[in-house]
């Protein structure tokens, strides 16, 4: 029997993206072509055609742990020739505002060696596109007190809970990485308290949580629908980068 050629090998893709929430690239996703929905595990992929190139993107949920075994997912299904991080990130850099693109060029997280990214991408910051460090973090950073504090003490511009671990396990095994998040907050203001409870380990919304905080202080709501319209303005700005950015990386193999 005839072996298939790598390009009509249909489980291979080009660029694989770990997000953590659905949210995150799902304007992305709708920009793809042929797009199939699939659950491997306890992840979700979507896997599509941007522009001719092979994408696939699992979602898994918040944290490092998860991110990690859905990289391993992502890798061991697909054989992705780029592994990508990607979603929003918290500005600590007073610099970077909401909406702002920030490409790394190490990862950091806490008493972990930092992983250096060996590559050159330019800063544009008229454009509001830096490059730099990326703080991976156990927890939402929420106010502006501890996001100066970690600017202070680490020099990253922006904070995630999930790039390291896929850094990590790239480096490892061996496979190319990228990592690129756009700020879904800066410090303009102090996240709202609950946005702590907001979501579960999957990364899906709590519904019970946000029951709870409008009982509580009914203020909230207007807190969270401006946390979503900042989130959905952030997944455009990242899908607009996106479309560069997977073009150069598909070109680079």
């Amino acid at each position: 029997m005839t072996e298939p050629a790598a390009d009509d090998d249909l489980a291979r893709c080009d660029i694989g993206i770990v997000c953590a929430l659905p949210l995150e690239l799902a304007e992305f996703v709708r920009r793809c072509e042929r797009v199939r929905t699939y659950t491997g595990g306890d992840f979700v992929f979507r896997g599509g055609r941007y522009d001719g190139i092979r994408i696939v993107v699992v979602e898994s949920g918040t944290g490092q742990a998860r991110a990690r075994r859905a990289a391993q997912a992502l890798v061991d299904a697909h054989h992705p020739n780029w592994v990508l991080s990607c979603g929003f990130a918290g500005a600590i850099d007073e610099r970077l505002k909401a909406g702002d693109i920030v490409v790394a060029d190490r990862l950091l997280c806490g008493s972990q060696p930092p992983i250096q990214l060996d590559f050159r991408f330019p800063s544009d910051p008229a454009r509001g596109w830096h490059v730099g460090g990326l703080l991976t973090t156990l927890e939402i950073v929420r106010t502006v007190a501890e996001k100066r504090k970690l600017a202070a003490e680490t020099g990253a511009l922006a904070v995630d809970m999930e790039s390291y671990a896929v850094a990590e396990f790239c480096r490892e095994q061996h496979h190319r990485f990228f990592a690129v998040r756009v700020c879904s907050d800066d410090l303009s203001a102090d996240l709202p308290p609950e946005v702590l409870s907001l979501f579960g380990s999957t990364g899906a919304v709590r519904w019970g949580a946000v029951v709870g905080a409008l009982w509580k202080r009914p203020s909230s709501a207007q807190d969270m629908l401006k946390l979503r319209e900042q989130a959905s303005l952030a997944a455009e700005k990242l899908a607009v980068f996106l479309d560069g950015v997977v073009k150069q990386l598909h070109a680079a193999k």
